[in-house]
């Protein structure tokens, strides 16, 4: 899945003009919140805020800031309402941002921090004509209506992965498919298959049965486990592995059927009830009727989705967590 630090790198390191618009703060009903990022340059934008006439009108600001100095930097109120006549009726805060070569460092390293699954604080210092960045800082959080970023001012985000693991295995006409529809979403997929046809796509490691188990086994509470190969002795090993484990979903593809025949095994084998009720057989959302691979494949990342917001509940915003401003620091 694409995100704004991996364009931003990409324009950067293509030595392409850039600006970054970032929801700084929101309140009330608003199409996205704060912390959310779009990269604009002369002629394409990457990513949204929201879409509607904030973000046109924030496109047009982004780009007027491509004519002047290489970090130049903008903060901007807008009430949606009565500023914009979007219906949301919200208020938003956007900080504008032409981005330089500089700037590569310390999206790099959000980049790898996030790909990792960290959690981790940035600050973002305002001076004259140039945004300073460090790992480091705290402070009280920042409201749409309270004070806005002055020069002087250090602005605090606490960043955490918005993108749960998955641990796919099968590469088979399901698992092909669905790993294609995971790309395009928050998610950070690891694919695993034991048959050497699969090699032909770079993305799936080829393990031995063995090592697969261990992988599943090694399963943490919030990662998602998917079971779909082509053999049923092994589908019933990684689910029995990640059941003895901490995998916080298992997902074992088949019919009501096959569940009850593993589910007996399992408990034939010493798995608890606690942890059988971790796992999904069939997996995919009800009502989603049709065994067409890809329909399959939608049914499934969709349920993903929604426990991809399980997983994210108890905290402040999805892509961000809530940014803190250091006044007069």
């Amino acid at each position: 899945m694409h995100s704004w630090t991996s364009d931003a790198l990409a324009l950067l390191t293509a030595n392409q003009p850039a600006a970054m618009v970032t929801i700084l703060s929101a309140e009330g009903s608003t199409p996205r919140d704060m912390g959310v990022r779009m990269i604009v340059t002369p002629d394409r934008t990457f990513g949204t805020i929201g879409g509607g006439n904030l973000e046109h009108i924030a496109i047009g600001q982004a780009r007027a800031l491509l004519d002047l100095p290489a970090g130049a930097w903008r903060v901007q109120d807008y009430p949606l309402g009565p500023l914009l006549g979007q219906c949301c009726g919200g208020r938003i805060r956007l900080l504008l941002e032409k981005l330089q070569g500089a700037d590569q460092d310390w999206i790099a390293r959000v980049q790898s921090r996030l790909d990792r699954g960290d959690s981790f604080s940035l600050t973002t210092r305002f001076a004259e004509g140039r945004l300073h960045r460090t790992f480091v800082g705290d402070g009280q959080s920042a409201q749409v209506r309270g004070p806005r970023p002055e020069i002087g001012d250090t602005l605090l985000e606490t960043f955490a992965s918005d993108r749960p693991r998955i641990l796919l295995f099968g590469y088979g006409h399901v698992g092909r498919a669905l790993s294609h529809v995971l790309e395009t979403l928050p998610f950070r997929s690891e694919i695993y298959d034991t048959r050497p046809q699969a090699d032909d796509d770079a993305t799936v490691r080829m393990v031995g049965q063995d090592e697969a188990v261990g992988v599943s086994r090694s399963a943490g509470r919030s990662d998602l486990v998917l079971i779909m190969t082509h053999d049923h002795a092994l589908d019933y090993r990684l689910t029995l592995a990640a059941l003895r484990g901490e995998g916080g979903f298992v997902g074992l593809i088949g019919s009501a059927t096959k569940r009850a025949r593993f589910v007996r095994r399992l408990r034939d084998d010493g798995v608890a009830e606690e942890a059988l009720a971790r796992l999904c057989c069939p997996i995919g959302l009800d009502g989603v009727e049709g065994k067409q691979p890809e329909v399959i494949a939608v049914s499934v990342a969709a349920q993903m989705l929604i426990l991809r917001g399980t997983l994210l509940a108890g905290t402040s915003g999805v892509e961000t967590l809530p940014h803190r401003l250091v006044v007069g620091v």
